[in-house]
């Protein structure tokens, strides 16, 4: 028997996807080392290979955006530490690790140590810049965290003196060596912090060898100089030097020299600065001074033109000009319309009714001339025409065919007879001859 209907029922990648999540949520970042064995590149340029020791060995794949910014070349048979986050590759239900981080194992226990941890803190985002505070842009008193009797404090006050004489300095003292040297450094943070005396911290020491400046690594150290309210410059060791410290500090110096340089303002450079500002407040001034007078020359000039006379004598300026205008607008209308008339007298003159009149009665004659002789052109052309059809029509009249001893035959209805099957015994038929008729009865 199944269980209750209620109970979800899940499909094979489902579950899948639901342990993935489960893994990458509770294993979200993590260091480890291994072996590499049966390590592939494929075309794709991701990276697949196992991570064992002599007991197990697990999956794991670093993708090609990763594995492009590694300078080392993994190979089978090699110790690498990695770190890398738990995943699981649904359509096989496999899980395996996805590395985002490789470097060569082997290098000693304390390079070990100081590779997994950092890896370890940058995971959790201790060496973000997001998190550090910039420091004070008006130093006055400075914090040194250090050995008294060592030789960084040396550098670090003679720079001081050389550059600020004028700023405060507080030695916090602390062993900077051995096993329990991470403890004072962590007191005397939390102590400087407390008091609140400072503008800035220094903590570091001069240079010496991985075992000697290992209390720089610690992992409480670290999370005591993160957790600091007051900014704090790591200066440990040469230039070629790092530590955890310096990755985890607000800014890293190269050496404790270097570190009391960035805290401290150069005198030299101040009283230059002073002289330059004083140079420019003094342009400043006068530039202000030459704007202010040119400013009241403007007014006064302003002033001049908006006085009464000035603006009567503007006034009555004007009212010359535009009646010298006005004038000379009028002659010169005058002088157009002179122009205008001149030309307009001829053309009226060519207008006259007179003329026109004239004009009209002699074109009336020559119509009426034009007119006659048209009426009896057209007169003669159709009696000349009425002659000819007259002739014409006289020339296939009856009449005259009768008078040449021609007759014509008709039945009383008036029918021409043409032929004598179009008569029978009895018909009347008339005969038309050029002085008379003969009625006669067909026999």
């Amino acid at each position: 028997m199944f269980s209750k209907p209620s109970q979800t029922v899940y499909t094979v990648s489902r579950l899948n996807r639901e342990i993935r999540t489960v893994l990458e949520q509770g294993f979200a970042s993590l260091i480890l080392t291994g072996e590499i064995s049966n390590f592939i590149t494929p075309a794709s340029g991701h990276w697949y290979f196992s991570l064992k020791d002599e007991k197990a060995q697990i999956k794991a794949a670093m993708w090609r955006g990763n594995n492009r910014s590694q300078s080392y070349r993994p190979e089978n048979g090699a110790q690498v530490t990695v770190r890398a986050r738990v995943s699981l590759y649904e359509p096989r239900g496999d899980y395996q690790l996805i590395v985002e981080h490789m470097e060569p194992a082997g290098e000693g226990q304390l390079k070990q140590e100081f590779d997994a941890l950092k890896m370890r803190l940058a995971a959790e985002g201790l060496f973000s810049s997001a998190y550090k505070k910039p420091l004070p842009l008006n130093i006055n008193r400075v914090g040194v965290i250090t050995s008294a009797t060592g030789a960084a404090i040396k550098d670090i006050l003679t720079v001081l003196k050389r550059r600020a004489p004028q700023l405060e300095v507080i030695i916090y003292p602390a062993m900077v060596q051995g096993k329990e040297a991470h403890v004072h450094l962590i007191n005397q943070i939390q102590l400087a912090n407390a008091r609140n005396e400072v503008d800035v911290l220094i903590v570091g020491r001069g240079g010496g060898s991985l075992e000697d400046l290992w209390c720089f690594n610690h992992e409480q150290l670290a999370r005591a100089i993160y957790q600091s309210e007051l900014p704090i410059v790591s200066a440990v060791g040469h230039e070629i030097d790092t530590t955890i410290s310096d990755y985890v500090a607000d800014v890293r110096a190269a050496t404790p020299s270097a570190a009391a340089e960035l805290v401290s303002p150069n005198t030299q450079e101040l009283h230059g600065k002073v002289i330059e500002l004083i140079n420019r407040l003094n342009n400043a001034f006068k530039h202000d001074m030459a704007d202010k007078r040119a400013l009241a020359t403007q007014l006064q000039h302003r002033l001049y033109l908006c006085h009464p006379r000035n603006q009567l004598n503007q006034k009555a300026q004007r009212l010359d000009e535009l009646t010298i205008a006005l004038q000379q607008g009028m002659r010169n209308r005058l002088y157009q319309q002179e122009r205008t008339l001149n030309n307009l007298t001829p053309r009226l003159m060519r207008q006259s009714p007179d003329k026109k009149l004239s004009q009209a009665s002699h074109q009336l004659m020559q119509i009426q001339t034009r007119l006659e002789q048209a009426m009896q052109h057209k007169l003669q052309h159709a009696q000349n025409s009425l002659a000819l059809q007259a002739s014409r029509l006289d020339s296939v009249s009856p009449l005259n065919v009768l008078a040449r001893g021609y007759s014509i035959t008709k039945t009383q209805q008036g029918k021409v007879v043409k032929s004598v099957d179009h008569i029978k015994t009895g018909d009347v038929l008339i005969t038309e001859l050029a002085d008379g008729a003969i009625k006669s009865t067909v026999l």
